[in-house]
């Protein structure tokens, strides 16, 4: 590196600045091929992840001696679609740095780890992660920052959410964890909200204006420090406990560079800022100073971002930074030497974010075709750490020198070494034969292939050999084929110079004359444009160049340097002599492609002639769009595979190849809007049959009328400085430009006319306006004072009459409260007749409710006592019936009787007989009589038997008799008991309705102080045969003289004791006198069913009574009381 130039900062007066040593030519070259070569090499250390869920990261991995230190590229593509690719956003390593977590637009999270190999598939969110951290206190947690705002904690174990954190009204930036992993800070642009990652709840939040905004807030690594960088390169530190500000780092005076991205050392000492510019400020943390400013090279213009690299033997004091500029490059160079160490990334596929690992030995790369690139370090900085050269030096023999000089002088190239192929017999014993060995290459071809040898190890040769056998070259390596065959010098510096003009006037108002969807392509394609237009005044005047470069701006937009010199190498090459008749269409290429024409098919050409179609109506739309508007995208590259791989006048042999191949849709054409039309359409043609038939034409067209005699060979652009292109009228573009000048200017100068003419005739306007508002002001004014004076007037009547008015009032009120006053009296008395005539309604229907439950209840009771008169009816009869059974087995008995003492007289009358004839014949009657006397025996054995099992009947059924008469005599004894529960009740019943009716109502206070006063009226008012002094509900209770009235106790309310008597029976009375099937009671004592029923009626009537009385004793009280009151009234 070279002795860096340095410079005083104002502020401590010591030298800071210091410029980062530049490569030189070679290294700069060997880093290009290095990039090229990165798409051939990193291809096959690819791992694609498809719809896996988990698998291994690579197959087999490289070592350490890899020169780009790619380890693997892993690209989630879509399946079915090889082409597309679904975009990783953000990666964080864990702790340990041995495994990482990765998002894609999708919202599906990968765990990658580095030690085991493996990856697998922990979330998915289903939507789009704007940001990750991964080095929680629980190792298997992780925080995601998703597109609605929100932030969520997942485990990648149980794959399941831990927390939702909710607050943030805007995108989550970043999310910063402290060293123990216990809270987490997230930051949006206009709040910074800190975390408690144990409950998961917001301890503190930071607002700030819109107008400043919040670049970034983390936590300093081994401190409680917490910094928060703003959008106005502000920074300050706060404590995390209590949030109290500790310091301000000092802005620099000098140009504001709006820091974009910042990166802390291990041990929180120092902090390296970058935005948009190529600085790097350098703060030292202890000392609050800003302590170096590092420049950059001058291809960065922005940083933005930044990663400190950790080395296990710093002590946390990390002295290389990696700074990722907008060319999509990452650079690692050292604080303190400003060297550049090395770099990763390449211009075709840049590095959009990156991540390095904790422990220094990985680097997680997302590149901007949305692919996963894992680097290692070790493999990166081996060139650094390689052992210097070996002291001892052997000297080599002069001849071998000589020979060895004389093999390496003449190519200068690399040379190839190729073994023959040595063919063996089948069996291999044969030692006769000799062993034939096939040279595939001879020694003399490496010269032949010095014109064919490309950058980056490609032969052109080869590559036209691979062309012809597949037709086009592969997809995934066809840029960096472009790139080689085009020789692109990748001049920087100067494509820098030209975009730092700004755009060309001559594009601005580009998106209003081609209308591109995509902004971002809109924005590069006029880039490109400008560059070319700054380069040559000529393409600033081309109508058809947005047209032409279109094309190669679309397909290398990630890098615009690669796209501008494609369009400027086509522009040159193939595009040779398109401007020397500017501004008409180049005639003379045309009359080439007229004549080849001619030459291969007269027949279509003299048809297009016959209508009038010319080569600017069927061969100048395909060159100046270069086949775009014909052909699709794969058909397109396809033939610019082949463009590029031979002469610049193949261009002109295809057009004059699709020519040929559509002649049968051209000759059945017969009109001339329908043949200009075909040509700027795409067609059904076979595009292989046309590269075929262009390949034809170059072989078969003769040098009088082939285009090559006229046409250069291919010259690449030079390297440093673009050349000067100048191939074209200058005095025809430049009166052009002066007279576009002239116009824009005069334009201008109208447009600033009109512009003032408008502004005088707008405050003209203005002013009559605001005479006319003042006059009109003015107008109304006097208005305002003639109505206020009107009204004045009026309010003066209409105060006068409204005293007139007011006093007549006043008297009509006056006779109108006497009448209100006697109407409210009236109105009160009637309400007082209401309430009583309501209160009497009341009254009726409490009665004639409590009549309905009464009515309802005494029907129930009715219904049980029929119901238990049923029941002792059926156990009479059933009584009855075994009594009817006990007199037929009587009956019978003594009917066995009289029939034993027939047989006996029977038996006996026998007997006497037998007598008889025995002694007639006593040898005979001997043995009859022996004879009669066993029957006798026999019959009186029977006889007793008989009788005894008529007497043990006649036991069991005295028993049974017993015990049926026992059961009914308890059946008696339950029901007398219910019989008496049931006048309980109903005397408990009778009670209560005495008790309420005995209950005087509360009279108003009013009454009851002038009671003793109508007490005198009342007696006058009273019929002469009423008594007052007795009490009316006394008489109810004492009233001796009506049958239908039971006797009460006057001071209790209840029934006499003989009454109770008469009702439930003596308690002298045996209960088993009362016993029906007992034969012995005597016959006037008679169980009488229809009592209770008798009882009740009576009861019914007593209470029947007493509700008339109760009702009349009411309306006595009601009318002496309306009397008296409207005796008071009059007395007033």
């Amino acid at each position: 590196a070279a002795s860096p130039a340095a410079e005083v900062c104002p502020v401590s007066r010591t030298p800071l600045c210091f410029r980062v040593a530049s490569i030189n030519t070679a290294e700069a070259e060997a880093g290009s091929v290095r990039g090229l070569n990165l798409a051939a090499g990193g291809m096959q250390r690819a791992t694609e992840l498809g719809q896996k869920e988990r698998g291994k990261i690579w197959h087999r991995k490289p070592g350490s001696s890899a020169g780009d230190g790619i380890i693997v590229n892993v690209v989630h593509n879509v399946v079915g679609y090889p082409t597309k690719i679904i975009r990783f956003l953000h990666v964080a390593f864990d702790t340990a740095g041995e495994a990482f977590i990765a998002g894609d637009h999708q919202g599906n999270i990968y765990v990658f780890d580095l030690s085991r190999n493996s990856f697998k598939l922990v979330q998915r969110t289903g939507q789009a992660c704007t940001a990750l951290a991964f080095n929680l206190r629980r190792k298997t947690e992780y925080l995601v920052a998703l597109a609605d705002y929100s932030v969520k904690c997942f485990d990648t174990e149980t794959k399941e959410l831990v927390s939702w954190m909710k607050g943030h009204e805007s995108t989550v930036s970043s999310i910063s964890v402290d060293v123990s992993g216990r809270h987490a800070i997230t930051t949006s642009v206009d709040t910074a909200q800190l975390w408690d990652l144990d409950t998961f709840q917001r301890k503190r939040k930071l607002n700030v204006n819109l107008s400043v905004g919040i670049q970034k807030v983390y936590f300093l690594p081994l401190s409680n420090t917490i910094l928060s960088c703003f959008k106005d390169d502000s920074i300050f530190a706060w404590e995390s406990d209590t949030l109290h500000c500790k310091y301000q780092l000092p802005v620099p005076d000098e140009s504001p560079i709006h820091y974009k991205s910042f990166a802390v050392t291990r041990d929180g000492r120092a902090l390296v800022a970058g935005g948009k510019s190529n600085f790097l400020h350098l703060w030292c943390l202890n000392a609050r100073q800003l302590q170096r400013i590092i420049q950059m090279p001058p291809k960065v213009r922005t940083i933005r971002h930044l990663e400190f690299l950790p080395d296990s033997f710093d002590g946390g004091s990390s002295q290389v930074v990696g700074a990722l500029s907008q060319d999509g490059i990452m650079r690692f160079i050292n604080i303190q030497t400003c060297k550049l160490l090395f770099d990763i990334g390449n211009l075709d596929n840049g590095i959009s974010t990156a991540a390095v690992s904790p422990n220094g030995h990985y680097i997680a790369a997302i590149l901007e075709d949305g692919s996963l690139t894992i680097y290692n370090v070790r493999a990166l900085s081996q060139e650094l750490n390689k052992p210097p050269p070996p002291l001892v030096k052997i000297v080599a023999d002069r001849a071998k020198t000589e020979d060895l000089k004389n093999v390496s002088i003449p190519s200068g190239l690399k040379m190839r070494v190729t073994s023959g192929k040595v063919e063996r017999s089948w069996r291999g014993t044969s030692a006769g034969k000799e062993t034939k060995a096939r040279i595939l290459k001879p020694p003399g071809t490496v010269l032949e292939d010095k014109e064919n040898e490309l950058p980056a190890g490609l032969n052109k040769k080869r590559l036209r050999a691979l062309l012809k056998e597949f037709g086009e070259y592969p997809e995934k390596y066809r840029m960096f084929i472009w790139r080689s065959l085009l020789q692109l010098p990748e001049n920087h510096a100067s494509f820098s110079s030209l975009t730092d003009k700004g755009t060309h006037p001559a594009y601005l108002g580009i998106h209003e004359k081609y209308p591109i969807k995509s902004r971002k392509l809109l924005r590069i394609l006029q880039r490109v444009l400008s560059a070319m237009a700054h380069w040559s005044t000529i393409f600033s005047e081309v109508s058809y160049l947005p047209l032409l470069a279109f094309p190669f701006v679309k397909l290398f937009q990630n890098n615009q340097l690669i796209g501008f010199e494609v369009v400027a190498t086509v522009v040159i090459n193939w595009c040779q002599h398109w401007f020397e008749y500017f501004p008409n269409p180049p005639i003379n290429l045309l009359g080439m492609i007229e004549n080849i024409l001619a030459h291969h098919d007269k027949e279509l050409l003299q048809h297009l002639v016959n209508y009038n179609i010319t080569s600017q109506s069927y061969a100048w739309p395909l060159l100046e769009t270069l086949f775009s508007e014909v052909l699709t995208r794969s058909e397109w590259l396809m033939l610019f595979d082949n463009i590029f791989s031979n002469h610049p006048s193949f261009l002109l042999m295809a057009v004059a190849a699709y020519l040929i191949c559509s002649r049968s849709p051209l000759l059945h054409c017969n009109i001339k809007e329908d043949l200009e039309n075909f040509f700027h359409h795409r067609n059904n043609l076979d595009l292989a049959a046309v590269i075929k038939e262009a390949y034809h034409l170059m072989d078969s067209t003769p040098e009088d009328v082939h285009p090559r005699r006229m046409l250069d060979d291919f010259l690449p652009l030079t390297k440093g400085q673009y050349p000067i292109f100048n191939k074209y009228p200058t005095f025809i573009v430049n009166y052009q430009t002066q007279e576009r000048e002239r116009i824009w200017q005069e334009e201008l100068n109208y447009l600033k006319e009109r512009q003032l003419a408008h502004q005088l005739e707008a405050e003209s306007v203005r002013r009559q306006a605001e005479n006319a508002a003042w006059y009109r002001q003015q107008e109304l004014l006097q208005e305002a004072e003639e109505q206020r004076r009107k009204i004045l007037l009026e309010e003066e009547q209409k105060l006068v009459e409204q005293r007139m008015r007011l006093a007549a009032v006043n008297r009509e009120m006056k006779i109108k409260e006497l009448q209100v006053l006697d109407a409210a009296q009236k109105r009160f008395l009637k309400y007082q007749q209401d309430q009583q005539k309501t209160e009497l309604r009341r009254l009726d229907d409490e009665i004639d409710r409590k009549i309905s439950l009464r009515d309802k209840e005494t029907a129930a009771l009715i219904h049980d006592i029929k119901v238990r008169n049923m029941e002792l009816e059926i156990q009479k009869r059933i009584f009855e019936q075994q009594l009817a059974k006990k007199q037929e087995a009587v009956t019978q008995n003594v009917r066995g009787q009289l029939g034993i003492n027939w047989i006996k007289a029977d038996i006996e009358d026998q007997e006497f007989k037998n007598q008889l004839e025995l002694d007639q014949c006593p040898d005979v009657e001997e043995y009859k009589n022996i004879v009669e006397e066993l029957a006798g025996s026999d019959q009186l054995s029977n006889n007793k038997d008989w009788q005894a099992q008529m007497l043990s009947r006649q036991r069991d059924y005295s028993l049974k008799q017993q015990k049926s008469q026992a059961e009914l005599e308890c059946l008696a004894r339950k029901n007398k008991e219910k019989e008496a529960m049931l006048f309980d009740m109903m005397k408990d019943f009778e009670h209560q309705q005495w008790a309420k009716v005995a209950v005087k109502p509360a009279e108003p206070e009013t009454w009851q102080q002038g009671e003793g006063d109508a007490a005198s009226w009342r007696r006058q008012l009273l019929p002469d045969g009423a008594n007052e002094d007795t009490d009316p509900d006394d008489q109810v209770y004492r009233n001796p003289h009506d049958p239908s009235v039971r006797p009460y106790d006057s001071r209790t309310k209840c029934p006499m004791k003989h009454e109770m008597d008469l009702l439930l029976g003596s308690g002298d009375q045996n209960p088993t006198s009362l016993c029906l099937n007992d034969m012995t009671f005597d016959s006037s004592i008679q169980l009488s069913l229809d009592r209770g029923r008798m009882d009740r009626e009576r009861k019914e009537r007593e209470l029947m009574t007493g509700v008339r009385e109760l009702r009349q004793k009411l309306a006595t009280r009601a009318r002496l009381r309306y009397s008296t009151n409207s005796l008071t009234d009059s007395a007033t």
